[in-house]
């Protein structure tokens, strides 16, 4: 089959698959909608009225399933797909609970709504099952060879992600090994660059493009600075320009707008949990509620944060910045555990948001000493302090608490590139997601003070 033919077939059949789950999603919401809620309204809807709402549920759950990457069942785990799902599903539900409320004039009864998230529940794991086994039929796992440089374990990291199935790793090669035998491409089918500089990495790029080949690249971090480059036209040539981070002052306005109005209702909204957060801390060992950092935030600025104190108070006596190691840390309180589990020991951060020192979206502070250590290592750390750092971020999305310091900088670096109140709603949303996955909290390896990881790898271009 050619290449042409391939990916034709390829997204035909995905957006067939895609199009069943929306379908099987959206059944057990016409029927709570159609046999419960609608007979129930203060003025009846007819068929265009039905058809309205079936349409807002569709939009919600496909905007919300784009955003937590439902959709992607040849990337995803199993769990993943379904949890991404589950959580678009759930929100999608609860925003139409709301206009059944506006629309009924009084509280509706969520039960029918409640069981029809249990059903879309089973009806998404039956989906996800048989999408998987159907896709990996039509589409085997393609044959692969990893290209390397700086950075390696390519081939590691797609088994230990579960990609085995749509990525076959036939081989693996260095830069300079695939340069003097470039001819080693011809016979696969995607290329993974892994740390390859630009020079070297132009080269492969440009023959995989002359012979059809689909390459899967890791970027250094000059490549990420050149992704924010607006195109213009200067001496009648392309030129691209690139500059410090400045965004549009009405973005910023919304942006700081944003960050009250969101502080301000989550304090409100949350105070039961301040209160019994706090209480558990005081009985659990008499220390003080809060802990206090100090953080960097844009350009350099240094201040206070807040949090909700999850270690000993002794945890840092012999004066060294430490990175947490998880679950086995044992600086870490019983209660400590539980709320930094469930993200609660952050929740204080509104308090710095609202004082101006955090935003709700941005590049997370780091400490001045761990910081510091980094730029010894890689001087392009800096580049993170451009933006005012944020509760949640680019980061702290799609990265882990162990990522290194290195592929954090290039995700903090591509959310500066492209500020948009539309991308920070998204990464909103999204962050509720990695409320439900565990490994986004793994810890760094016992006794290590900072999550770098070798000199080679982190050294960027």
């Amino acid at each position: 089959m050619t290449t042409k033919k391939y990916n034709f077939r390829h997204e035909v059949g995905l957006r067939l698959i895609k199009l069943f789950n929306v379908c099987l999603i959206v059944l057990p919401f016409i029927a709570a909608w159609y046999f419960y809620y609608s007979p129930r309204l203060s003025t009846p809807y007819y068929i265009k009225g039905d058809i309205v709402i079936t349409g807002i549920f569709v939009l919600l759950y496909y905007i919300f399933g784009k955003t937590y990457d439902a959709f992607l069942i040849s990337l995803n785990k199993l769990s993943e797909t379904v949890v991404s799902q589950m959580l678009s599903a759930l929100l999608a539900n609860g925003i139409l609970y709301m206009v059944f409320f506006l629309l009924m004039k009084k509280i509706p009864n969520p039960l029918p709504l409640i069981l029809v998230w249990v059903c879309q529940f089973l009806l998404s794991l039956i989906w996800t099952v048989i999408a998987r086994a159907i896709y990996f039929k039509w589409f085997p796992a393609k044959k692969s060879i990893v290209i390397y440089d700086m950075r390696q374990g390519m081939e590691s990291l797609i088994s230990e992600y579960g990609l085995t199935k749509k990525f076959e790793i036939a081989k693996t090669a260095s830069v300079s090994e695939c340069l003097a035998d470039i001819s080693m491409i011809d016979d696969m089918e995607v290329v993974f660059l892994s740390g390859v500089r630009s020079h070297d990495r132009n080269v492969i790029l440009k023959y995989c493009l002359y012979n059809s080949k689909t390459v899967y690249m890791i970027p250094r971090i000059g490549d990420v600075i050149m992704s924010s480059a607006k195109t213009m036209h200067m001496f009648h040539l392309p030129v691209m320009r690139v500059t410090r981070y400045n965004p549009n002052p009405v973005y910023l306005i919304a942006k700081r707008v944003f960050d009250i109005v969101v502080s301000i209702a989550a304090l409100i909204v949350l105070s039961p949990v301040f209160l019994v957060t706090a209480i558990a801390i005081k009985a659990t060992d008499k220390g003080p509620v809060f802990y206090k950092q100090e953080r960097l935030t844009k350009n350099g600025k240094r201040f206070m944060i807040h949090k909700f104190r999850s270690m000993r108070v002794d945890a840092e006596k012999d004066g060294v910045a430490r990175l947490s190691t998880g679950e086995n840390d044992d600086r870490i309180t019983p209660v400590g555990r539980f709320i930094r589990k469930c993200r609660i020991d952050e929740l204080p951060q509104l308090i710095d948001i609202l004082a101006g020192n955090l935003s709700v979206v941005g590049p997370r502070p780091e400490r001045p000493e761990i910081a510091a250590d980094y730029v010894k290592e890689m001087p392009e750390f800096q580049l993170r302090l451009q933006a005012k750092a944020g509760l949640t971020g680019f980061a702290q999305v799609y990265g882990k608490y162990n990522t290194t310091p290195y592929d954090k900088l290039q995700m903090d670096l591509m959310y500066i590139a492209h500020p948009s109140f539309i991308e920070d709603l998204r990464i909103c949303f999204a962050t509720i997601k990695i409320l439900f996955m565990p490994e986004s909290t793994e810890g760094v390896a016992e006794g290590q003070t900072t999550a770098m990881a070798s000199p080679a790898e982190e050294k960027a271009s």
